[in-house]
């Protein structure tokens, strides 16, 4: 392997701890939280969306998921584990793999506001899909509805209520840094 190769191989390693952590930072500073998690936090996945649409969707969904671990970690110590931890793959659905998710903002590689709203849009609504999911089919279980359609109904409004807001804040933030040249979209 050349000097160079390892160099970039260190510093793309170095942005993924680094932008992970920011925005496990980010995710603890919250000023909402909902009972069963879910929380408005302070911009927490714009770190991970950045990185993304910066070097890609790989480079992306590693970041995502190291937040994901975290915020894992972050979540039980501050919403409790009774509360969150349903069973072993709910905590893979609903964190590595649905902050993962996050990853997939990276597949527009344009300098371009638009571009970078469309891919926070489509990662912010699979992440989305994949805790609506996990309401119907496995929440659903530990906290029966006594109506059949409240089984559907609950996780859509419960995920989309903090979701919905976080998007907006990541969507503002992202156009802010796209517009400001930050964001340069290197392979």
């Amino acid at each position: 392997m050349t000097e160079s190769k390892t160099r970039f191989q260190t510093k793309i390693l170095a942005e993924i701890a680094i932008f992970s952590a920011l925005s496990a930072v980010l995710y603890a500073l919250r000023p909402f939280t909902l009972p069963y998690g879910g929380s408005i936090t302070l911009g927490s996945m714009v770190p991970v969306v950045w990185l993304s649409l910066r070097r890609g969707i790989y480079i992306g969904f590693v970041a995502g998921v190291i937040f994901g671990v975290l915020a894992l970690f972050i979540d039980v110590m501050l919403v409790g584990a009774s509360n969150i931890i349903v069973t072993p793959i709910q905590v893979i659905l609903e964190y590595p793999i649905a902050f993962g998710a996050l990853g997939l903002a990276g597949m527009f590689h344009k300098k371009s506001v638009i571009y970078a709203e469309v891919g926070l849009a489509i990662s912010v609504f699979i992440k989305f899909l994949i805790h609506y999911f996990v309401g119907v089919f496995i929440w659903v279980y530990v906290y029966p509805f006594p109506v059949e359609w409240g089984r559907y109904l609950w996780p859509l409004v419960y995920n989309g209520s903090f979701l919905l807001v976080e998007f907006v804040i990541t969507a503002i933030l992202i156009a802010i840094l796209v517009k400001r040249g930050t964001v340069e979209y290197s392979l």
